[in-house]
C-alpha cells in the first residue's frame, strides 16, 4: 500500500501532551541575532502560535512535507510562509536566527551529517533547538517492531536496525565542538484517559510510530496486527483504578548556540 499523508486530526488527539515538550524546549532559547525563525517539520502548526508570541517581530516560516499538515499550520495564522520542503535537504534563503524542530528529525537518518549541516545554516550567534522522542526501547515501540517482524517477515526485517535517535552522550560528542551546547532528557509520565476504540497507548502511537507499519499492511493484516498490539499494550500499560493509563515517554532535547563571531 502506498504511504499515506499525515492525519492532522489523529495527531492532534493528544495535542497538549505533544505540545508540552516543545514549550519546554522553547523556554531554553535565548539571545537570538537578527534573522528569521524556522519551524522545521512544523506539522500542523501546534508550536507556531508559541513561536510567534515569543518572537513577534520576526518572520516565522514553517517547513514540512505533508500537504495536509501544512494546510493546518497555515490556518493558524502564526506563519509568514509555509513551505512544502524536505527537512533533510532544505536550505534557507538567508541564515536564520533560530531553527526550531519539535518531534520531526527522528524521522530522518544520518544525524551525524544532518545536525552539523543544520547548525552550519544558522546566522552567527544563531540557535538550533531540537526535541526528538527517544522511546524506541519502550514496549510501545518495541512491540511494533517485534510483532511486524514475526507476523510479516516478508516486509519487516530489523536484523540490522539501529535506533533513529542516539544516546545523549553521542550527540554531545558530535555537537560540542561546534558551539555552546545544552543536552538533556526528560521522561514525561503521560496520563492517558480511556475513550474510543483500542488501548490508549495505541491511540497515541497510531498517528506517529505506527504509521510506517500500517502503511505496508492490507486492511485484514492491519486488523490482526492491531489486535495483537492492543493485547500486549494492556499487559505492559495496565489501567489504573480510574481507568486511565500511565504512559512514560522519553524525549531528548538539544539546544546549540553558535558563536556570535567567526573564528
Amino acid at each position: 500500500m502506498a504511504s499515506k499523508d499525515w492525519s492532522p486530526e489523529t495527531y492532534a488527539r493528544f495535542r497538549g501532551l505533544r505540545l508540552r515538550p516543545a514549550l519546554d524546549l522553547l523556554a531554553q532559547v535565548h539571545d537570538l541575532p537578527e534573522g528569521d525563525v524556522i519551524d522545521l517539520g512544523c506539522g500542523n502548526g501546534a508550536v507556531g502560535p508559541a513561536l510567534a508570541a515569543m518572537f513577534p517581530a520576526r518572520k516565522l516560516i514553517g517547513i514540512d512535507q505533508s500537504p495536509a499538515m501544512l494546510a493546518e499550520a497555515a490556518a493558524t495564522g502564526a506563519y509568514r510562509r509555509c513551505l512544502a520542503e524536505d527537512a533533510a535537504t532544505w536550505e534557507p534563503a538567508a541564515p536564520p536566527a533560530l531553527i526550531f524542530s519539535n518531534a520531526a528529525l527522528q524521522w530522518l537518518g544520518d544525524h551525524g551529517t544532518l545536525l552539523p549541516r543544520l547548525a552550519g545554516l544558522l546566522a552567527l550567534g544563531g540557535t538550533l533547538a531540537v526535541q526528538m522522542p527517544r522511546q524506541h526501547g519502550a514496549p510501545s515501540h518495541r512491540f511494533l517492531r517485534e510483532f511486524a517482524a514475526d507476523m510479516f517477515p516478508d516486509r519487516f526485517d530489523f536484523v540490522d536496525w539501529h535506533p533513529p535517535v542516539r544516546a545523549p552522550v553521542d550527540y554531545h560528542r558530535l555537537l560540542a565542538p561546534l558551539a555552546v551546547l545544552n543536552i538533556w532528557e526528560t521522561d514525561y509520565i503521560q496520563r492517558l484517559l480511556p475513550g474510543g476504540a483500542g488501548h490508549p497507548v495505541r491511540r497515541f502511537t497510531e498517528a506517529t510510530a505506527m504509521r510506517p507499519f500500517m502503511d505496508k499492511l492490507s486492511p485484514a493484516e492491519a486488523e490482526a496486527f492491531v489486535a495483537r498490539y492492543d493485547e500486549a499494550l494492556a499487559a505492559a500499560y495496565p489501567a489504573e483504578d480510574d481507568g486511565s493509563v500511565l504512559f512514560p515517554f522519553r524525549r531528548l532535547f538539544i539546544v546549540l548556540q553558535m558563536p556570535a563571531h567567526p573564528f
